[in-house]
């Protein structure tokens, strides 16, 4: 069963542009929880635009399901926080300082040496670890030797080209997903998801573990309510 892990990060957006507690973010993340969410992620960054560092401390205690902090671990105060904290997993995403979003995975090959290191860190403290990856077979295979339990799979490329060629969008994942799996590793996916391709891509990746969607997601629940948006992409998930 593939879990749907909600992003809260936009939730954190919001509240942050007017100043206060409103939307309170530890709340939302409760209630993603009672609306069905099989787990709640969080990407701090050093500029702490969306999820600050004390909202991680916060919601830890109150995660019933399952919590997942992302971010780039050069950062040492990542690091730290994820040390700190000890979530159930942390994804490991090679973001820029200062960059809008994710828009690329680790080079596993050439950055293998640093890679094994920091992920012998988390695993240390118990704590699985997932690294952000491209569609592409040698990097899939080569995060094996990283020490890592999980790729999650960079899926931006597919949902751009889903509306126009749905088949030829999928076959690099489906490709990957099947390199890294034959070695072991868990498959996750993630980025620029949504409820009109979710289902396509949940079909066509044997062994996906988790998805993490956050901004989609957060758009729907506008116009559809949290809870009712949760439910929707469950079942495109066949979880419901």
């Amino acid at each position: 069963m593939t879990k749907l892990s909600v992003n809260i990060n936009k939730i954190a957006t919001l509240r942050n542009s007017r100043g206060g507690d409103n939307p309170n973010v530890l709340q939302a993340a409760i209630d993603c929880q009672r609306f069905g969410a099989d787990g709640i992620t969080v990407h701090p960054r050093p500029d702490e635009r969306h999820i600050r560092y004390a909202d991680v401390r916060e919601i830890m205690p109150h995660i019933t399901t399952e919590f997942n902090i992302e971010g780039n671990p050069t950062e040492d105060k990542f690091v730290q926080l994820v040390l700190e904290v000890k979530p159930h997993q942390v994804t490991l995403v090679p973001d820029a300082l200062g960059q809008l979003t994710s828009n690329h995975g680790w080079d596993t090959i050439k950055e293998a040496s640093y890679l094994r290191d920091i992920v012998s860190i988390f695993k240390k403290e118990g704590i699985r670890v997932s690294i952000f990856v491209d569609p592409v077979v040698s990097l899939a295979e080569a995060a094996f030797d990283t020490g890592t339990d999980r790729i999650e799979l960079y899926t931006e490329h597919f949902a751009t080209h889903y509306k126009t060629d749905k088949s030829a969008a999928i076959k690099d994942y489906t490709t990957a997903a099947n390199a890294a799996s034959a070695k072991g590793l868990g498959i996750n996916a993630g980025h620029d998801l949504d409820r009109h391709n979710l289902k396509f891509f949940a079909d066509n990746i044997p062994n996906l573990a988790e998805v993490s969607i956050g901004h989609a997601l957060i758009a729907d629940a506008l116009y559809y309510g949290l809870e009712n948006t949760i439910q929707m992409y469950k079942r495109c998930l066949h979880t419901l």
